[in-house]
């Protein structure tokens, strides 16, 4: 039986060199070698001339510049030309690595659909391709599900691909075929206007691969399928309505309201059951539990920029002092132009001050995880418990995401740093023997705690995230007094702190209940929401790590 990834892998490279410049490209994720050796030795169907682009290349490499050596070689101004102004595929090895500068231009650039990008996606864990690239590469293909003996045959049929290519402008479309795949997307929760755009052009080209001159409902299927089911964020509801609550319930029931997208038919159960058997593995995981994640952080720690080490940046005029290391091409570029107007001196080449460039790094730093946990209440220890094992498996992958956590309790009056952040499982456990529990809600107690440790963590190069965990119930304010509305505020104020110094953040609501007050906390910190009620270590640790991995 043949590999329904090697299916769409063959099908979706097939289509892109059908009509390659109206389809954008395609991200291809997977280690180096095996398969992706020979689907990139096999590109003739491609348009020429095919360029590999590093992923640190400069503005003059893309649109052209200076021609240094001609310059000084000539003694007059002379330019080359960019890549992209020439190239029509260009190959981006280790995509996940390019600057979000270098992203932009590309991404700008593929909107005049003059070229198309094969992305080799090599990233692990939160490595990813950068989202506005990928959001305009109409495929995304896993070659790790491919075995090298299997990638034999993605070979293309050139003589198919042409006559495809000629019949694709003469391919039609209905209408309710364009609402059809419109509804479809609206559904999967996709919020980009380029994807239903992409499964038109992929369902016209797969018509005219298979010589027809208008679209059908098998084009339709397996554009849908190629697409947008990488694409999708949301599924739609087919459990049956929850039972009412029991008599007696005292919270509000809200007022029936109608849907807004009530009036609008559900795409056809064949294009959603095409969608889901095509779903990326986990997805589906992911969004029932709540964690897919629209994030203000990146997954890691924070970029700063360095004079001596990281990924290089573009140079930039400068001052050689404290340490900095002096660009010698870029300051021989910028000093080439003007060799005819300056006076003659001994050297072959006079360079002014306002010429020296400075090298510039980027690197980044390593993420601390801070665990502000509720300990009030009769069900303390029950919290307490689960964040100690959810805090022992995060630390388990510490060392290779570069992780540290700690760990702050408030109960009571007062907040209490019981692990100061560490990465050693050792220390932890031993911390974590005996937490103390029960007395108030001092929730602003807290986030002041966790506030104070996040801003001495930021003074030592850690990046802090804030991982809340309570129910919300606040009672304590920041005087001690038991005064739950003054608490509130308390707490709000707080957030608003946290919120000013750009600290991520991570609520996790473990009352019974999600908590309305606990939810407009969260927006106020622009953090990210879980409700999580009777969560245990496991569950917990894997809910955290998806929503920061997002």
């Amino acid at each position: 039986m043949d590999n329904p990834a090697l299916s769409r892998c063959r099908l979706a490279l097939t289509l892109l060199a059908i009509a390659p410049f109206a389809l954008g490209g395609a991200c291809l994720r997977g280690r180096a070698g095996g398969a992706r050796d020979i689907v990139l030795r096999d590109l003739g169907a491609f348009p020429a001339p095919q360029h590999r682009l590093p992923p640190d290349a400069s503005d003059a490499r893309l649109f052209g510049g200076l021609d240094l050596a001609a310059t000084l070689s000539s003694g007059q101004v002379a330019h080359s030309a960019g890549v992209l102004a020439t190239a029509r595929t260009l190959i981006l090895p280790m995509a996940e690595r390019i600057t979000p500068g270098l992203a932009g231009r590309l991404s700008g650039a593929l909107d005049d659909g003059t070229f198309c990008v094969l992305a080799l996606d090599e990233g692990v864990d939160e490595e990813a391709l950068h989202p506005a690239l990928a959001d305009r590469l109409a495929f995304s293909l896993d070659l790790d599900e491919i075995r090298a003996t299997e990638a034999q045959a993605l070979s293309f049929d050139l003589d198919s691909v042409a006559a495809a290519q000629t019949l694709f402008s003469r391919v039609t479309v209905q209408p309710d075929q364009i609402l059809e795949l419109a509804t479809l997307t609206l559904t999967l929760g996709i919020s980009s206007l380029r994807a239903p755009h992409f499964a038109l052009t992929c369902a016209r080209a797969h018509a005219a691969f298979l010589g027809r001159d208008h679209v059908t409902q098998d084009d339709l299927i397996a554009a849908a399928e190629l697409t947008l089911a990488h694409r999708a964020t949301q599924l739609p509801e087919t459990d049956p309505p929850p039972p009412p609550p029991p008599e007696g319930d005292d919270e509000e029931t809200p007022p029936d309201e109608t849907p807004e997208n009530e009036d609008l038919d559900l795409p056809d159960d064949m294009l959603l059951d095409a969608v889901k058997a095509a779903l990326p593995a986990g997805l589906l995981e992911r969004l029932a539990s709540g964690a897919a994640r629209s994030a203000t952080g990146s997954g890691s720690g924070a970029r700063t920029k360095s004079n001596r080490r990281g990924r290089p940046l573009p140079a930039r005029p400068g001052r050689p002092d404290q340490g900095k290391r002096i660009d010698v091409v870029s300051t021989l570029r910028a000093a080439a132009p003007w060799q005819k107007l300056r006076e003659k001196g001994d050297g072959p080449v006079r360079v002014w001050p306002s010429d020296i460039h400075i090298k510039h790094y980027e690197q980044t730093s390593d993420r601390l995880l801070i665990f502000t946990v509720d300990a009030s209440g009769s069900a303390a220890i029950a919290r307490l418990a689960e964040a100690k094992g959810a805090i022992e498996l995060l630390l388990s992958e510490a060392y290779a995401r570069r992780d540290h956590v700690a760990l702050i309790a408030f109960r009571g009056t007062d907040a209490d740093v019981l692990l100061p952040p560490t990465r050693s499982l050792v220390q932890t456990k031993r911390r974590l023997a005996a937490l103390p529990g029960g007395g108030g809600t001092p929730l602003a107690h807290g986030l002041e705690a966790a506030l104070t440790l996040s801003l001495t963590a930021r003074g030592r190069g850690l990046t802090p995230t804030l991982v809340l965990l309570t129910d919300g119930r606040a009672n304590i304010d920041r005087q001690g007094q038991v005064d739950r509305p003054q608490a509130a505020t308390d707490a709000q104020t707080i957030a608003r702190a946290i919120r000013g110094q750009g600290i991520d953040a991570l609520v996790i609501d473990t009352g019974n209940r999600p908590e309305p007050a606990l939810s407009s906390l969260s927006q106020t910190l622009n953090a990210t929401y879980l409700p999580l009620p009777r969560a245990d270590a496991r569950r917990l640790s894997a809910a955290v790590s998806d929503a920061l991995d997002q």
